[in-house]
């Protein structure tokens, strides 16, 4: 009885991490195939950002990092670099692409 209330807890736990992080209150389409589909890329995402997690030496929480990669999803950086020294990674990135900063330190 034990081990079936300890794996409803991480499954209870999954999908607070899911609902918290990746919000599914609105949905692109609304149909049954689109809703599953957002729902199963956001299970996938989920995954990714886990196994990411595994890799990295540096200690995240969860919605930080999730957050961060958020806000760089459109810049191309080597994530599991990027997430072991963020600002060391981001100034070779800007560097090589020669983009500079609006605001110079």
């Amino acid at each position: 009885m034990a081990a079936i209330y300890k794996y409803r807890w991480q499954i209870e736990l999954l999908f607070k991490k899911l609902k918290q992080n990746f919000p599914l209150k609105y949905f692109l389409g609304d149909n049954q195939n689109a809703i599953e589909i957002q729902i199963w890329s956001a299970l996938i995402c989920l995954l990714l950002m886990e196994v990411v997690r595994k890799q990295i030496k540096k200690r995240w929480a969860f919605s930080n990092m999730v957050s961060l990669v958020r806000f760089h999803l459109m810049a191309y950086v080597h994530l599991t670099r990027f997430l072991n020294n963020p600002d060391l990674e981001l100034q070779k990135t800007i560097y090589k692409t020669n983009q500079y900063p609006l605001f110079s330190p």
